[in-house]
């Protein structure tokens, strides 16, 4: 890999990362809308958004030689699978005050990435990740045994998360005519979602007060941006070093949510907060090091 090759993956990854950590602030305004519609308006808008830059970059033919191979597009229907599930319990998470949770979960995520270079992509990890591994794993079991019961939340977002990286590096597939593809497989379940909610009076993309609509449309572009970001990172970084990247996202999420939303912080939460950001550390310590082997 190039030094110039990967300093573009961490601009890329950095982009994207934090553009992510400020979306609590953002989608905090739409808390009086439910995470399901937000979901329905952030697919819809994203796909008119994306199209829209294809058609201004003229790249229609990408897509149409993706249509060619069904293995990309069921691999596609997983991403937008995965992605999907992320944004809906993100979104919930932070319209019921769990932003603290989403962020342990975005910090997990490296975990996640990691775990998936060595036993998928078989990526060989060295003693400093080893050792990060084991704190995050640590981490993990303070949460569940001080705090008495499973951290769904954290958990669901790393682990969607984390696969969704693995899935768009194996796909051969340009960052914006995936995403198109990603946000269309979206579409019919949340055309049906809506049909649903219509039948018991309720619509999902109409209705809304100017502000809230504004907000909505809005949404799909700062769904498709760092989205595109991720991907083009994801292409240029091994696994790893995505994961490791990630602490940027929580970390922002992690002081809106206790310094600005006033969310509480158990002692037992900081200890599994310590030992990740000292794994995280320890981890980049190692890319660095990596880092300076490749340039």
């Amino acid at each position: 890999m190039s030094a110039d090759r990967q300093v573009a993956g961490i601009g890329f990854g950095l982009l994207a990362y934090g553009m992510w950590g400020f979306f609590p602030l953002f989608f905090r305004q739409l808390s009086h809308v439910s995470p399901m519609d937000v979901l329905s308006n952030r697919a819809a808008w994203a796909f008119l958004f994306v199209g829209a830059l294809l058609t201004l970059r003229g790249q229609w033919g990408k897509v149409a030689t993706v249509f060619r191979t069904w293995r990309h597009l069921a691999m596609l229907a997983i991403a937008a699978l995965l992605i999907g599930t992320n944004w809906l319990v993100f979104l919930w998470a932070v319209a019921n005050q769990r932003v603290v949770a989403s962020s342990l979960g975005y910090f997990l995520t490296p975990l996640v990435s990691v775990l998936l270079a060595l036993l998928v992509l078989k990526e060989r990890l060295n003693r400093l990740e080893w050792i990060s591994v084991a704190l995050a794993l640590i981490a993990m079991a303070n949460e569940i045994v001080a705090l008495g019961s499973l951290p769904w939340v954290s958990l669901v977002l790393a682990g969607t998360f984390g696969t969704y990286g693995l899935v768009r590096k194996k796909l051969p597939v340009d960052s914006i005519s995936g995403l198109w593809l990603e946000t269309l497989a979206m579409l019919p379940v949340c055309a049906l979602y809506a049909l649903w909610q219509a039948d018991n009076g309720h619509a999902v993309f109409t209705g809304h007060d100017l502000t809230t609509a504004l907000l909505l449309a809005c949404a799909g572009a700062l769904t498709a941006l760092p989205l595109m970001a991720f991907a083009a990172a994801t292409q240029r970084l091994d696994l790893a070093s995505v994961g490791m990247l990630m602490y940027i996202n929580p970390t922002l999420q992690f002081f809106t949510a206790v310094w600005i939303f006033g969310e509480p912080m158990q002692s037992e939460r900081l200890v599994s907060f310590g030992l990740i950001w000292l794994g995280l550390l320890v981890f980049s310590w190692s890319a660095w090091k990596k880092y300076r082997q490749a340039a």
